[in-house]
Formats: structure tokens, C-alpha cells, sequence
């Protein structure tokens, strides 16, 4: 508070001050003074102290008080000092130069300033005074804008004072008050009743009359500020303005509940009331700047207090306070603001932080999902589907959780801002929605372009198995088969030999190459497969080249010595007649016997590979008409077996030298029957084999219809649920809860049928660890059922959050049921596609339905509202958004800027003690935060920019 500078010369009284104006008519109905009228000596008492710290309170603003209340007014100069100070207590300081003249600042009060060193006798603020003759140096005056008083007379006589009082008293007529029996003459004769009667007068004009609480004014009002004070404290119950007072508690209640740092209400007690008013009275004097106006033992000690000097100081707490209430609403909204914005700042940090984690982890798997460097075996390749499967099974459905979480954090945010009214938010480069959509769909072609690689590698590796094996097999068969062929078709034994040893040996000759001719085609094959080793990229493909080689080598230099022993032969035959006819003819017939037996063996030893039921029955189909071959062939074998027989016989009979070897073959009837038991052992190995097979391939198929019959019953159901969530989410009906409830109802019946699911994955990975990868019994693939149950599993997550951000909506908005219901039942109805939008068309007959008069601009700006991407369609969240709009209020920037400007004591600027006295810690730190250093002139160092920041709440997102 400031204290008046006077010049030196100047009593206390005589300094200047304005008086202060007040409209409207009276509105308390007080009783008349009469003269005759005895007051209670208590009260008069009362009220003489009560009115006496009253007046002082307001007249050392001027620098000057009474101590007589009767004796001090007499005059009336501290009478029209005083109502020009309570008139108008806006004051301010004014410098003054050496002359002075009177005229308006720049917010229209009246200052005066000095023009000329000469004194003399000027007006200030509506008040005369004396100046000296000679003014030296600037000096100030606290001054009181208001309406002028009348100048007062100089005189000290009778009719001077008098018409001084007559001044005063004609003033407060003005202002709407009825005076009752109250005239200047009592006041300058002394009269305490009457004094105290016009003192009351004042007071409840200028104290009491604009208190106004709930619609109520003066009296009441200043009762019902108390009461609603005071209602939270125990053994305090305001009535009224006497005896509610007695015990201090209710005084003690009013500066705890606005300074509790002051009281320890706790330790008060109701049997203590001069102790509890002492404190009160104490503690309001030294802190709150309110003047001790009663005794504890006048108030403790009187039956009923006097109601007149209760309310002036009871009317001084409200004053005291208002400020406090004021910033009290101010902070209050502030920290409401505050606590949105923080609210939504978080959101946008979790949706920041859970993109930028799905994104890296997306980013970490896609170029293992493109690698396509193959495995040489098939347990590195078996063992990469198996982590393909475990990536499949154990790390994409959390990130396919996270993915539609994200998508309704990200709706929810957007709902949140604009219900309080902030601008969309715009999350950072590259981590929209969309960009999350787009990344997430090239993880899933990437992922389906592994898949397969990862079947078509296996397959290749598969078939290259099956090819090596094989090579190996007709490689060893055909390596043995040629074992000593070169160094029997280097012998000269038909040098020494007779003519028949000669014939003998051209023709086991020709048998040989009769034998070597039916080899050819198995090098032929060999040598194919070797080419087709190499065109898939075998792995050990050098080893089997090299081998191949050899074999080929080795088959040209069979070839040439076969052609030289030929010609030598040839060369002896000449010389050489007899043959033996039925040696000739055993090895006729022998060797193609011993070609099919070969041929037989390596059929019945080769290897093979089949996919289904029906090839491995055509295998045993093949090999039940070899079976049947064998009567035949065991005719055969018997006829060549005679052949021997009558050599044999023929040499006993003629006495000829037993013939243990046929001249014209190596091969011996031995050889042949070895191999016929051979053929008769493996005749029954491979029906086992093959029988093996079959039951294995039979176990695929089962395995294959078992997965069908789920797959073609989980894939119409999916399917089924999706058009029903789609139904769902266009056509709800009930209240938000009724729907929220079939909702969550129909989101549990998904979440229990995932045991399907979870069933069906389990056929998958059998079938793929049989490697079986086609299934005719279906056409759904588990890539299918996947797809269509993350499908199901977002659009039921959609759907309830569109239900949750109506809730949201309604509850923010302070929309009812009936009007969600009316807005969902008018966008239903001109929704012509069912497809959950409207089009431009459709929408502007909906509101014209609604009772919107549009023409053609109106329409385009609402266009703009609905549809900022110009997509040529309304959603049902952006037609909420709208009607919501229409019809809700929410706080603003220049709500939250008059809200600050009160907690800044309306400065343009506010500094950080002042946000940490007003605001909750956590509220000012944020605020202190954020707000740039205020850019004005004449604020002090340190001070912030509250417009720029309440401005800045309302307008574009830091994230």
C-alpha cells in the first residue's frame, strides 16, 4: 500500500485527494436514527471501536485519522476526506513540476502539475489547497481518481462546518442513499448516534452494497459468501451476524480456508472463544492488513453482539480475500489448460515413441526377410523355415497388436485435440499413420516373397538330393560294372589260344560289345544327370563333375580298346574254325538274361520321390507288372541253365576236356543265379518300401483334409464376422454403453475363438514339417486365415474405439444420448452406400434434414470442416466433430489470457514467483518451461509471455 508524500507545510487532513463515484440505487432498507432511539450500551460500544478502526483504515491513505469518531468528523473535512478516499481507491503516484495545473492522464484521471515556481491556491483532483509561495524540486501525491466534492469552506465557525457536513451528506445522497433523521447539525454538535448512524450509512454503501454472491446482493450476499467459507469446518454453522461470531471459530475458519499457512485450525477449540478471536483478530491485523475493529471480551461477554459491527468486519475479510478468489478462478482454469495440454503432450510421446519402436523393428526385419542366400543342405534350409515359422508364430502378432493399437491412440489423440479445441496433431517425418500402413504392407510383401523363396529352395533342394542320390547310385553301378573292362580288352590271351579259344574269344567279344552298346544309355543318363546337377546349382556339383568325367573318359577308352581287340580278333578267326555251337549259344542267350537281371537290380535299388497317394500307387502298380514278369524270366534262366547242362553232358560223352569257362562269355551260370537270388530278395525289400511309402503319403493326406476341414470352416466365419462388424459399426443402435457392451461381448467371442486359430497353425506346421506345401481339399491357406483374422481383430478395434472417442465426445461436449442418437440416426439414413460415408450430395440433404439453411458457400466452408483432404466423402467422426461443434462450448486463448492477466495483477507480463505462488508446482514448472522472456518495455528481468504462450496452446503442436 502507498504511503502520501506531502510538502512540508501541509497538516495531516489538508493534504490532496479525489473522490471516488459510485452508481445505482440504494438497496438496503436500514432503520431510521431517531434521536430518541436508545442504543445498547454494548453495542454502542461495539460499534464506536468497530467504526472508529473503519474509518482510520481508509483514512491513512491519506495520511491521517481520528480518534473521536463524534468529535473528529465535526468539521467536516476528514467527513469529505474519507468519502473521497473509499469513493475511489485506485490510486496512483503522480510527479509534479514547480507549477501546477490540473488535467487528465493517460488512463482519464485527474493529476495536477506544476507549472510555475509561484505558490498560491490551486484545485488537485477535485480538492483546493494551499501551496507555498515557493516550490522548490519535484515531489509526488498518491491520488484518488473519482468525482469531485465540493470545495470545503476555510472557515472554523458554525455554519462553516456545517455547511462542510451538508457537503458530505448531500454526496452520499447521490449516490442513491436515503438519509433518515440524520442532519448536519447533530453531526457538528457531537451527536454519537447520529454519527454512528451516517458512519453506518457509509459503510453500507461503499463496503457491503456491491457484495454479491450467487445472485444475491449486500447482506444476504456477504451471509452466503460466509456460510459457503466456513461450510467444511467443523463446530461452524454462520447464521447470521451475532451470536454465529461468538467462540472466533467462524473468523479463525475465513483466513485458514484462503491463508491456511497462517492458522492451525486443528489445534483450535471450541471452549476457548477469547483465545480463538485474540488469534483471529491478531493474525488478520499483522498479515491480511485488517485493523483490529473489536474486542474478544466485548463479543465473548455480550448476549448478542452488535450485527452492525460484526458485518464491517466480517465485510473487510471479504474485501481482503476478493483478489484471492479472483486468481484463485484464474488459476484454477489455467491449471485445467495446462493439464489438457499435458495430457495430450504425453499421448503424442507414446504414440512418437511406440512408431518409432514398431518402425525400427520393421526396419531390423525386412532385410532379414530379403535375404536370399540359400543353404547348400536341406537341415539349413529345414532349420531357416523353422525360424520363419517361430517369426510367424512368436514375434509379428505383438507387433500386430501394437500396429492397431497405435492406429487407436493415434484416433483418440486426434479426438481429444479437437474436443479442446487444439490443432491436429502431426506426428514427426516419416512416422504417420499411413507411412506406418505403407511400411507395415511392404514388411508383408517382403515377408510372402520369403515364404516363397524359402518353399521353392527347399524344393529345389529337395530335388537336387534326389538327383545325387541318384547319380551316386547308377555312377557306382555302372563304375563297377567297368571295373578290369579295360585291362581284360588289353589282354593278347588269343595269341596262344586255339582256333575255338580264338572263336571263343571274338565271340565273348561281341557279347561284350553287345554288353557295352546296352551301357550306353545309363552313361547317357549318368551324364544328365550331372547337367541337370549343374543347372540347379548343386553344391558339391564340382565333385560330381569330375566323377562324370572319369566316367566319360573312361567310356571313350573302352570304346577304343573294344575296337582294337575286335580287329585282332577278327585277324584270328581267320585261323581259328571251330566254336563250340552251344557255348555259342549260352552266351547268346545269357547275356540279355544278365542285361534284364542288371536292369532288374538297379530298378529295384532306385530311388524315387512322390508327393501324393496316387504316385505312390502308380509306383506299386509298376512294380506289381515287374512281379508278374517273373515266371518268365525264371523260364528263361532255367532254359539257359539246360544250355550248360548239354555242354557238360556233350564233354562227358565224347570224352572232350571239361570246359570250366564259356569261351564266349565270363559270365558263368553262378553269376546268374547269384543275381536271380539277388533279384528275388529285393523283390520283397521294395513291396516293403513301397508299402512304407504309401502309409506315409496316406498320413500327408489325412493330415491335409484335417487341415481343410478347419481351414473351410474358420475362413467363412472370419469372413462372416468381418461383414458383421461391418453391419456393426455402420447401423449401432442403444446408448454408447448398451453398444460399448456388444461390442466388447463380440470382441470376447473373437478373442475365445483364437483357440481355432491357434489349432489350425498347429496342422499347418505338421503339414510343413512333412513337407507338404499344396492341399487340393481347400482354398484357404494359412496365409489366408491369417490375413483375415488380423483383418477381423482390427476392425472390432476400430469399431470400439470409434465408440469410446463418441463417448469421449459426448462426455467433453455435454452432449446427451438422445442427441448422439439423433446425429447417428440422421447419418445412417443418408449413408446410400452402407459403407459408413456420406458424399457431398448426401450430406448437405442430411443437414438441410437437420434444419441448416445452406447456400453455396456456407456448404463449401462446412466442406472444408469435414473433408480437409478433399476426399470427396464424410466419415460418421468427422460428421461428430462437426454437429459437436455446433453445439459445445470449451475454453479459448483469450479465456486463458484474461486468466493469466488476473494472476499478473493485469501487468502484460508475468514473472516466475508470481506462476509458483498462484499455480500448483507441477503447473508452474510447466509453464515456466514454455514461456518466452516477455519482449515489452519496463518489465523486470526474468519476466514471461503469458499472450504468446496461452496463444501458443491453441495453435501448432511442438511435437
Amino acid at each position: 500500500m502507498m504511503m502520501v508524500m506531502q510538502p512540508e507545510g501541509l497538516g495531516a487532513g489538508e493534504g490532496p485527494f479525489a473522490g471516488g463515484g459510485g452508481g445505482g440505487e440504494y438497496m438496503e432498507q436500514e432503520e431510521d436514527w431517531d434521536r430518541d432511539l436508545l442504543l445498547d450500551p454494548a453495542w454502542e460500544k461495539q460499534q464506536r471501536k468497530t467504526f472508529t478502526a473503519w474509518c482510520n483504515s481508509h483514512l491513512r491513505k491519506a495520511g491521517t485519522q481520528i480518534e473521536n469518531i463524534e468529535d473528529d468528523f465535526r468539521n467536516g473535512l476528514k467527513l469529505m476526506l474519507l468519502l473521497e478516499v473509499i469513493s475511489g481507491e485506485d490510486g496512483k503516484s503522480v510527479h509534479l513540476g514547480p507549477r501546477t495545473q490540473e488535467h487528465l492522464d493517460s488512463r482519464g484521471h485527474r493529476v495536477a502539475e506544476c507549472l510555475t515556481g509561484l505558490g498560491g491556491e490551486g484545485r488537485v483532483c477535485g480538492q483546493w489547497l494551499q501551496l507555498p509561495l515557493m516550490t522548490f524540486g519535484p515531489w509526488t501525491l498518491l491520488l484518488y481518481p473519482g468525482e469531485r466534492l465540493p470545495r470545503p469552506d476555510k472557515g472554523k465557525m458554525r455554519f462553516h462546518k456545517i455547511a462542510n457536513v451538508n457537503k458530505a451528506l448531500d454526496f452520499i445522497a447521490s449516490k442513491g442513499v436515503k438519509l433518515v433523521s440524520i442532519g448536519a447539525e447533530e453531526i457538528v454538535d457531537g451527536n454519537l448516534k447520529m454519527t454512528l448512524g451516517m458512519i453506518w450509512t457509509i459503510i453500507l454503501r461503499f463496503a457491503i452494497q456491491d457484495i454479491s454472491v450467487e445472485e444475491t446482493s449486500a447482506k444476504e450476499g456477504l451471509l452466503l459468501w460466509c456460510q459457503r467459507k466456513t461450510a467444511p469446518y467443523r463446530n461452524v454453522n454462520v447464521q447470521n451476524f451475532h451470536t454465529s461470531w461468538k467462540d472466533g471459530l467462524a473468523l479463525c475458519a475465513l483466513i485458514h480456508r484462503h491463508r491456511p499457512d497462517l492458522i492451525d485450525y486443528a489445534k483450535l477449540r471450541k471452549d476457548d472463544p477469547i483465545g480463538n478471536l485474540n488469534t483471529a483478530f491478531e493474525v488478520a491485523e499483522k498479515y491480511l492488513d485488517i485493523p483490529k475493529m473489536l474486542d474478544a471480551e466485548d463479543i465473548v461477554n455480550t448476549p448478542k453482539p452488535d450485527e452492525k459491527a460484526i458485518m464491517t468486519y466480517v465485510s473487510c475479510f471479504y474485501h481482503a480475500f476478493a483478489g484471492a478468489e479472483q486468481a484463485e478462478t484464474a488459476a484454477n482454469r489455467i491449471c485445467k489448460v495446462l493439464a489438457v495440454n499435458q495430457e495430450n503432450e504425453k499421448l503424442m510421446e507414446e504414440y512418437e515413441k511406440l512408431a518409432s519402436e514398431l518402425l525400427e523393428w520393421i526396419r531390423r526385419t525386412v532385410p532379414w526377410l530379403e535375404n536370399r542366400v540359400g543353404e547348400p543342405s536341406m537341415s539349413a534350409m529345414q532349420r531357416k523355415l523353422e525360424d520363419f515359422r517361430d517369426y510367424r508364430r512368436l514375434h509379428k502378432p505383438p507387433r500386430v497388436q501394437e500396429k492397431c493399437q497405435l492406429e487407436i491412440n493415434f484416433n483418440t489423440l486426434q479426438t481429444k485435440l479437437r474436443l479442446s479445441h487444439r490443432p491436429a496433431f502431426m506426428p514427426s517425418e516419416g512416422k504417420l499413420v499411413s507411412d506406418i500402413a505403407n511400411a507395415w504392407r511392404g514388411l508383408e510383401q517382403v515377408e510372402k516373397g520369403y515364404e516363397d523363396w524359402l518353399l521353392s529352395e527347399i524344393r529345389r533342394l529337395q530335388r537336387l538330393q534326389h538327383l545325387a542320390e541318384k547319380f551316386r547310385q547308377k555312377a557306382s553301378l555302372h563304375e563297377a560294372w567297368t571295373r578290369g573292362k579295360e585291362e581284360m580288352l588289353s589282354q593278347r590271351d588269343y595269341d596262344s589260344a586255339s582256333l575255338q579259344e580264338v572263336r571263343a574269344l571274338l565271340r565273348r567279344h561281341e557279347a561284350f560289345e553287345s554288353d557295352l552298346a546296352a551301357h550306353q544309355d545309363r552313361v547317357e543318363h549318368i551324364a544328365a544327370l550331372a547337367q541337370e546337377l549343374n543347372e540347379l546349382d548343386y553344391h558339391e556339383a564340382a565333385s560330381v563333375n569330375s566323377r562324370c568325367q572319369a566316367i566319360c573318359d573312361q567310356w571313350d577308352n573302352l570304346g577304343t580298346l573294344t575296337q582294337k581287340r575286335r580287329d585282332a580278333l577278327e585277324r584270328m578267326e581267320k585261323l581259328l574254325e571251330t566254336i563250340d555251337q552251344l557255348q555259342l549259344e549260352f552266351a547268346r542267350r545269357a547275356a540279355p538274361f544278365n542285361n534284364w537281371l542288371d536292369g532288374a537290380v538297379e530298378d529295384l535299388q532306385d530311388v524315387w520321390l512322390v508327393h501324393s497317394v496316387e504316385e505312390t500307387q502308380s509306383l506299386l502298380r509298376a512294380h506289381d507288372q515287374f512281379k508278374a514278369t517273373l515266371p518268365e524270366a525264371d523260364r528263361e534262366r532255367g532254359a539257359i541253365m539246360g544250355i550248360q547242362g548239354e555242354i557238360q553232358k556233350i564233354c562227358q560223352t565224347y570224352g572232350l576236356r571239361p570246359c570250366s569257362t564259356n569261351p564266349y562269355i565270363t559270365l558263368s551260370p553262378q553269376d546268374i543265379n547269384t543275381k536271380w537270388d539277388m533279384v528275388r530278395k529285393l523283390v520283397p525289400s521294395r513291396d516293403q518300401t513301397l508299402q512304407e511309402e504309401l502309409a506315409r503319403q496316406q498320413v500327408n493326406e489325412r493330415l491335409r483334409r484335417q487341415f481343410a476341414a478347419q481351414a473351410n470352416a474358420i475362413g467363412p466365419w472370419i469372413q462372416a464376422k468381418v461383414e458383421e462388424v461391418g453391419r456393426l459399426a455402420a447401423g449401432l443402435a442403444g446408448s454408447l454403453e448398451e453398444q460399448m457392451a456388444g461390442l466388447r461381448q463380440q470382441e470376447q467371442n473373437i478373442i475365445n475363438y483364437k483357440t481355432n486359430i491357434d489349432r489350425l497353425e498347429g496342422d499347418h506346421q505338421l503339414l510343413q514339417e512333412s513337407l507338404v506345401f499344396d492341399n487340393k481339399h481347400t482354398v484357404y491357406s494359412m496365409e489366408h486365415i491369417r490375413v483375415g483374422w488380423e483383418q477381423l481383430l482390427t476392425s472390432i478395434a476400430r469399431t470400439i474405439n470409434e465408440v469410446e472417442n463418441q463417448v469421449l465426445t459426448r462426455d467433453a461436449k455435454g452432449l446427451s444420448q438422445e442427441q448422439l442418437n439423433e446425429f447417428r440416426a440422421s447419418f445412417n439414413h443418408f449413408d446410400r452406400k452402407r459403407n459408413g460415408m456420406m458424399e457431398p450430395d448426401d450430406f448437405r440433404a442430411c443437414l438441410i434434414s437437420m434444419g441448416y439453411d445452406l447456400g453455396e458457400v456456407e456448404f463449401a466452408r462446412i466442406m472444408t470442416m469435414v473433408d480437409p483432404n478433399a476426399a470427396g466423402v464424410v466419415t460418421f467422426q468427422a460428421f461428430i466433430d462437426f454437429m459437436t461443434r455446433e453445439t459445445a462450448e470449451t475454453d479459448t486463448a483469450e479465456q486463458v489470457v484474461a486468466s493469466f492477466k488476473i494472476l499478473a495483477g493485469d501487468k502484460n507480463y508475468i514473472t516466475p514467483e508470481e506462476l509458483r505462488r498462484e499455480l500448483p508446482a507441477e503447473q508452474a514448472e510447466y509453464c515456466i518451461r514454455r514461456m518466452v522472456p516477455y519482449k515489452g518495455s519496463g518489465a523486470p528481468a526474468g519476466a514471461l509471455d503469458y499472450v504468446a504462450f496461452s496463444s501458443a496452446l491453441y495453435g501448432e503442436s511442438d511435437l
